[in-house]
């Protein structure tokens, strides 16, 4: 217990410490945006690109991993969608909170997680996730969103609206150059790669410290947004590992390493995704912002009972 929680700690320490510098003031209301947009446009692209580009054909394509953990993240999506619409929720509504439920914060908090625990063989699996949760999930989330605003704005072209998000998203791109860098069997010059190692060493801690921040904004909380968190919560932190773990050993049989990875992976928090689309689209943002928080506050005690139960 006591080594799990040696490894564990550190890393929310840093989000810890992003929240008491927001919350004491040290770091003004800007700072969470400011480093998130560093991490989202220079670190973590810089990292996502290192390690596509200089990685095998065979640590990519993982098709029993891919389907773990795509299924997982699709099933629980759906529950929650269906459950919310039952409710008489607006499709963008549910669409969203299909997110809050669904979307892993593989980003920002997976790779230092799983680097810490498992190692750097845990990186490309955690980089599949990223990618299957970045723009696979939140693509279909923002084609719901999109159909179900159709009655309340004019319509829009949203093949094309995404098609440009996507091009624009450095999530997506990184990724998609490292694959040709990859494929084409290209080598990054020594000084380039020197840079981006350098720059995406800082995508981690930037990024924890940059959640920290973000959750050291105080909101409001009523008691339908508090429902509606006891709701979501669980669904991402028990029921999508849950579902993943049930996929990684009755159905697709992976490793244990990889069975792993993509439970803890699954296990992690909602990631800040949710609340960008809420905002972009100004829809009610109070029960994304709350079910952020309070998914990553509880995380630490259920990601250190799986690591601990796991051991």
């Amino acid at each position: 217990m006591f080594s799990v929680l040696t490894v564990v700690l550190p890393i929310f320490a840093l989000i810890f410490a992003g929240w008491i510098c927001r919350r004491g003031n040290i770091l003004g209301p800007l700072a969470a945006t400011e480093i998130n947009r560093f991490v989202v446009y220079l670190a973590l692209p810089a990292l996502l690109f290192d390690i596509v580009a200089s990685a095998q054909w065979s640590d990519i394509w993982q098709p029993a991993f891919i389907a773990t953990f795509g299924l997982g993240v699709g099933v629980v999506f759906v529950v929650t969608l269906v459950l919310r619409l039952a409710r008489a929720r607006h499709l963008a509504d549910a669409a969203i909170d299909g997110l809050n439920a669904a979307y892993a914060n593989t980003a920002f908090l997976g790779f230092p997680l799983v680097l810490a625990v498992i190692g750097p063989e845990a990186m490309a699996p955690a980089m599949i996730a990223t990618i299957l949760t970045v723009c696979v999930l939140f693509s279909i989330a923002l084609i719901l969103v999109e159909i179900g605003l159709q009655s309340e704005a004019r319509p829009s072209h949203m093949v094309k609206k995404l098609a440009m998000s996507m091009a624009r998203n450095p999530l997506i791109v990184a990724p998609v150059l490292g694959a040709l860098f990859l494929s084409l069997d290209l080598k990054v010059p020594s000084p380039v790669e020197s840079f981006l190692k350098l720059l995406g060493a800082a995508a981690s801690p930037c990024a924890l410290v940059g959640l920290g921040l973000f959750l050291g904004e105080r909101r409001q909380t009523t008691t339908r947004v508090a429902g509606s968190t006891a709701l979501l919560a669980p669904l991402k932190l028990v029921g999508q590992p849950a579902v993943t773990w049930i996929l990684a050993t009755h159905v697709f049989q992976l490793s244990m390493p990889l069975t792993h990875v993509a439970t803890l992976l699954a296990a992690l928090p909602t990631g800040t995704g949710p609340f960008m689309v809420a905002e972009f689209y100004r829809r009610e943002g109070a029960v994304t912002s709350r079910t952020i928080l309070f998914s990553t506050m509880a995380s630490l005690g259920t990601i250190t009972a799986y690591l601990t139960w796991s051991a």
